[in-house]
């Protein structure tokens, strides 16, 4: 459900939002989100998850949103999109140094498997390469792995819960983002209701619920079975302009879609599927 609520973010970047403006957009998705959920929850940290919360909002959104936008802004989606499907083989490689669990050869070839997919299926031959939205979109997509791996090696707070854990986060990384926006970009001169829209959606369904589910799911399943989920976001992503945009799919993408969907499914812990009777 997480990275399906996030592959909506293109659409709604591109639709609602203001046009070049990557760091409002990343401070307005997490900051307001993150204190709301933290004046709700009530729960506070203690010892040393003030600074595990804190590294964590930093790689999850203080770096990882602004550069996610940026690299939007100056990429075509599919592009962003096939960087960012590098994910299983990048958590792969945090896995092996940091939790000493090596992935398997069905593992790698499952994660290559989804990065051709995904290549396909949102990859057009209008697609441009832009040094810097690439650069951009590889140090998130890297960020975003070393985070999946650490919040699966600390878990989360005692007597905390994730919609809480997550809070802390959000606020910690969108605080941390707010002198820098107003270092680049300055404040906007104003926002409209389709821009307010955009953001609220983005900040509730597409950050504070999504990523509530995201860390419940890490704490529950493995690292590499997580990080194919987040493959499900590109599809969605697909999904959303042929609903809404009247785009088409043509052969190749479809090929895509089904490649994409088997590497999911191949890259999941066939051990702990067996064991739930799946």
């Amino acid at each position: 459900m997480a990275p399906a609520a996030w592959g909506t973010t293109y659409i709604v970047t591109t639709e609602l939002l203001p046009p070049g403006r990557p760091m409002l957009a990343a401070t307005l998705r997490a900051l307001p989100a993150g204190v709301l959920v933290v004046l709700i929850a009530r729960s506070w940290l203690h010892g040393a998850w003030w600074w595990r919360s804190a590294l964590l909002g930093m790689l999850n959104f203080t770096a990882y949103f602004p550069l996610l936008f940026f690299s939007a802004y100056r990429l075509p989606g599919g592009v962003a999109a096939t960087v960012n499907s590098l994910q299983p083989l990048l958590v792969a490689g945090w896995s092996a140094a940091l939790l000493d669990i090596h992935p398997s050869a069905r593992r790698l070839a499952a994660g290559l498997l989804g990065v051709v997919g995904v290549a396909l299926l949102v990859l057009t031959s209008q697609a441009r390469l832009d040094a810097l939205g690439l650069s951009a979109m590889l140090v998130a997509t890297v960020a975003m792995a070393l985070a999946v791996v650490l919040a699966k090696r600390w878990g989360r707070p005692p007597g905390t819960s994730w919609v809480a854990f997550t809070g802390w986060q959000l606020a910690m990384g969108g605080l941390a983002l707010v002198p820098v926006t107003l270092f680049l970009e300055g404040l906007p001169p104003r926002l409209t209701l389709s821009h307010m829209a955009g953001f609220t959606y983005l900040g509730t369904i597409g950050t504070a619920v999504a990523y509530a589910l995201w860390f419940r799911g890490i704490e529950r399943l493995s690292a590499a079975s997580v990080s194919f989920l987040g493959l499900t976001s590109p599809v969605v992503a697909t999904l959303a302009g042929l609903t809404l945009l009247d785009q088409t799919l043509s052969e190749w993408q479809t090929a895509g879609l089904l490649l994409v969907t088997v590497s999911i499914a191949w890259g999941q812990d066939r051990r702990r599927a067996l064991r739930s009777g799946g």
